[in-house]
């Protein structure tokens, strides 16, 4: 995008308060006949007193006046409200963005940094705010006052006037030379701050690893590294702007130097009067004054650019999971679900999943199962719509899930994910994700039911304690309790269970297993296994090898088969065993009480 268009952009997101910033901008065309009449009457004031007639300067220091007033009056309008409506801007397109950016697929955010994410939000949105603020306290103005001085100039003398202009051009010339040559290394400079950021968001955010693998040092070194890196390519840039300001200042001196010598003899030889030529270096200078601010904007946009430009290529980012125009709410679903030829892949070219067709009753549990990569995680994931299929259809109760709102979608499949995925907020507001309304009482019995409940209340706070980034503060079985009562909460028919305890030891684990068994009751339970009682206590158990399912039926009749879940099973890929909470050894723990 060119500097122009950006701009252009930016003005554009003032359209929800078009009436407000219209009015400002009126108030803007105000202040820039001040900034006219006032050189103009200056000149007609010293005219008057260059008369036998003296008296007729009272007329034009009156009128000075009144246009003084005037132009307070405008002043007042715009450095009021400017701020105001910057202000509102700025926060509202911070909102829009945050949900703009929520709402894009996990296609997108597998492709992003948060910390670049981050930068790009508050860096856009304080850059937004300046530049809309710059707008109506003098970038309007500044533009109204040189196109209406140029004519105006040509009137009262066309030789002064031609000196404006090449003035003009000059600062015209020197900026568009200096945005050429230099706009691909700002653009460098911003890839390079935002690679200062994604690292330092790495670092902040496993501070453990840093600090146990005594990576302290070298981690600083590399930052200070790509610091050098930032200078090394700023600083060209700087000497251009620097250059370019330092030629404007000359071309600036040598207009007026130029505008007296032509003066001085144009009323030599009677063409101009004394007036006329007070009004031409007042032009003059207000025009320098007012090509200097333009300069300095054009200098400000131009370093402001990149960000800008990364801040609307987020919002210009379009979802690949699009809503049918006609799509309507799932509603009273009893939980049956149906895989039709599914194709998928995370590039066209190399499907993860190929022709996957299955259905499950209602109600029903199933475990998934199969070698490392063989795309369980990815299948399930297309259910509650993270991605779409590239080819097939997925639905339930016989509907399309494409042809329903993702809000309604969601709301009926609840996910317990092997990465728990806790807020850095209190221990309720975390539960909460999964009933925004939910009750005291309903935190509770949920806490109770995921066996989550006598820790929480064995912490100071209780149910407000505060859960560190990422639930660090929190044990593996505590974090993974906590999202199983979140998902109790949301009381979802159909439910995912996506490796919810291969992280955990074997007690916290006997825990677990028992909140789950009271989870996946009455649902249709779709679970990645790797527990021996979970496949034994499913209803159906789908086997995937390289995508593709490969083999389908209950444990027994699959060890029979003799495949690759016999060949599994035979590897003991799946754990037979687990221990209570006192350390003994269960044969089968809570999952055998699902079927």
């Amino acid at each position: 995008m060119s500097l122009l268009q950006i701009y252009l952009r930016v003005l554009a997101l003032l359209a929800p308060e078009r009436w407000l910033a219209t009015a400002l901008a009126a108030a803007n065309v105000a202040l820039a006949a001040v900034f006219l009449l006032e050189p103009w009457l200056f000149g007609r004031l010293v005219d008057a007193l260059a008369t036998p007639r003296p008296s007729d300067a009272w007329r034009y220091i009156a009128w000075w006046t009144g246009v003084g007033f005037f132009g307070v009056a405008a002043n007042v309008l715009v450095a009021l409200y400017s701020d105001r409506l910057a202000h509102r801007r700025r926060l509202a397109a911070v909102v829009d963005f945050f949900e703009h950016a929520l709402a894009l697929p996990l296609g997108f955010h597998d492709r992003q940094h948060t910390g670049r994410l981050l930068r790009t939000l508050h860096t856009g949105s304080s850059n937004l705010f300046h530049l809309w603020l710059a707008f109506f306290r003098s970038h309007l103005s500044t533009l109204i006052a040189l196109l209406v001085m140029v004519p105006l100039s040509l009137r009262v003398n066309g030789k002064l006037a031609l000196l404006m202009m090449v003035l003009m051009g000059a600062f015209t010339l020197f900026n568009t030379i200096v945005v050429r040559r230099t706009g691909q290394a700002q653009r460098s400079v911003e890839r390079l701050n935002q690679e200062i950021s994604e690292r330092a968001g790495d670092v902040f955010g496993n501070v453990m690893v840093v600090q146990s693998f005594a990576r302290v040092l070298t981690e600083v070194a590399a930052l200070r590294a790509l610091t050098a890196q930032v200078l090394t390519a700023q600083y060209p840039v700087l000497r251009g702007w620097a250059w370019v300001a330092v030629a404007n200042r000359a071309a600036s001196t040598l207009t007026v130097v130029a505008l007296f010598v032509l003066g001085v003899q144009l009323h030599g030889r009677g063409e101009i009067s004394v007036g006329a030529i007070v009004s031409f270096v007042g032009f003059a200078l207000m025009m320098i004054g007012r090509m200097e601010q333009l300069a300095a904007f054009i200098s400000e946009l131009f370093f402001q650019a990149p960000s800008l430009a990364n801040f609307f290529e987020v919002l210009d980012t379009r979802g690949h999971l699009p809503e049918l125009p006609d799509a309507t709410a799932l509603r009273n679903v009893r939980g049956a679900v149906a895989f039709e030829g599914v194709t998928f892949g995370y590039e066209a070219a190399h499907p993860v999943l190929h022709e996957l067709s299955f259905s499950v009753e209602p109600g029903s549990m199933v475990a998934v199962v199969g070698p490392t990569g063989a795309g369980k995680t990815t299948a399930l994931s297309l259910l509650y719509r993270a991605y779409d299929p590239g080819g097939g259809r997925i639905t339930i109760d016989g509907i399309d899930i494409r042809s329903v709102t993702l809000d309604s979608l969601r709301a009926h499949i609840a996910v317990v994910f092997q990465n728990p995925g806790l807020l850095y907020r209190s221990i309720a507001d975390n539960l909460r994700i999964g009933k925004p309304d939910a009750s005291a009482a309903e935190l509770q019995a949920a806490a109770l039911a995921a066996e989550a409940h006598h820790f929480v209340v064995g912490k100071p706070e209780g149910y407000a304690a505060l859960v560190a980034e990422d639930g660090k503060s929190l044990s593996g079985g505590e974090r993974q309790r906590l999202s199983i009562a979140r998902a109790m909460l949301k009381d979802a028919p159909i439910l995912i269970l996506d490796e919810a305890t291969s992280a955990l030891d074997n007690t916290t684990e006997a825990r677990v297993q028992r909140a789950l068994r009271t989870l996946v009751q009455g649902r249709t339970t779709f679970v990645i296994a790797h527990r021996l009682s979970t496949v034994r206590a499913a209803d159906t158990i789908l086997v995937l090898k390289d995508g593709r399912l490969i083999e389908r039926g209950r444990y027994q009749q699959l060890v029979r088969l003799g495949g690759v879940f016999a060949e599994l099973d035979a590897q003991g890929r799946f754990s037979a065993d687990a221990t209570d909470d006192e350390g003994a050894t269960t044969g089968a723990p809570s999952l055998d009480d699902f079927a």
